[in-house]
């Protein structure tokens, strides 16, 4: 076999087997290598600007301590697993879900509308399901919040596709099925979920849209996310049943931080 021949038959080389993933893979395929520097990227941004911290290892080790597993900066099932469960798309860590000023409304009366609504669920139900997800949280601090049906609100609420207007486009079924933004101007407070997804109100196959509302409304007030699996602020979706359905003790922890606690006398 002559020279140009070799070098002729290395060029038509898959490009997976002229580079071999690197050792933080763990074996994963091509495709989910892709996938994670993706993931990991978007809910991971780096928070200083050295290079190490940049790294994919630095970012990986950031999730694994984040969802309580072993720190070891290289993939595995179980990394991957997490990384393909629906999720809110607001970031895990940084400025943008820990919020370190604490953002949060002054005035005790928050107003919000719902601008758009989905197909998937009658007006009358998203209207229900916003309001008592709004209850939800005003059950344990001294606000509340009046629907306003015109104009601009507090937080506007909507459903939307791909690209609409907030540099975070949504990516069709799965993968982030909402995210929202911290209290104030412009797009603050404001909730968007994927139109891509079909919404339910818990009784038929699809997303609780109770469960999430509750979780993205939570981000209009202030909150970033929990790594406690059981707070509605944890950063993955999971079923639950809309009658069980409450805030976990970190969920009232976290909001009473920003607010203070409701007194008994006020309570609902």
């Amino acid at each position: 076999m002559g020279l140009a021949t070799v070098l002729c038959a290395l060029c038509l080389l898959p490009r997976r087997m002229a580079w071999p993933l690197p050792r933080e893979a763990g074996g994963v395929s091509e495709p989910q290598w892709r996938h994670a520097q993706d993931y990991l990227k978007r809910f991971y941004p780096p928070d200083s600007e050295s290079r190490e911290a940049d790294s994919f290892e630095a970012r990986l080790k950031l999730m694994q301590r984040f969802f309580r597993l072993p720190v070891t900066g290289v993939l595995n099932s179980r990394v991957i697993e997490i990384m393909q469960k629906p999720r809110c798309g607001v970031p895990d860590i940084a400025e943008y879900s820990l919020f370190p000023t604490q953002p949060k409304w002054i005035s005790r009366v928050v107003t919000y509308r719902v601008v758009s609504y989905t197909p998937d669920l009658p007006r009358v139900i998203v209207n229900q399901l916003v309001a008592k997800a709004l209850r939800m949280w005003s059950r344990e601090i001294p606000l509340s919040f009046r629907r306003v049906l015109v104009g601009t609100a507090d937080i506007m609420i909507g459903f939307a596709r791909g690209a609409h207007g907030d540099y975070y486009p949504f990516d069709g079924p799965g993968n982030t099925l909402a995210h929202a933004f911290a209290p104030g101007p412009g797009l603050g407070g404001d909730a968007h979920f994927d139109e891509d997804e079909h919404w339910t109100d818990g009784s038929r196959i699809g997303v609780n849209f109770l469960i999430t509302a509750t979780h993205e409304l939570g981000h209009s007030l202030g909150l970033g996310h929990s790594s406690d699996p059981n707070a509605v602020m944890y950063p993955t979706y999971r079923v639950t049943d809309s009658k069980d359905f409450k805030l976990s003790p970190d969920d009232i922890e976290g909001i009473q931080k920003l607010y203070g606690e409701k007194s008994n006398s006020r309570k609902n």
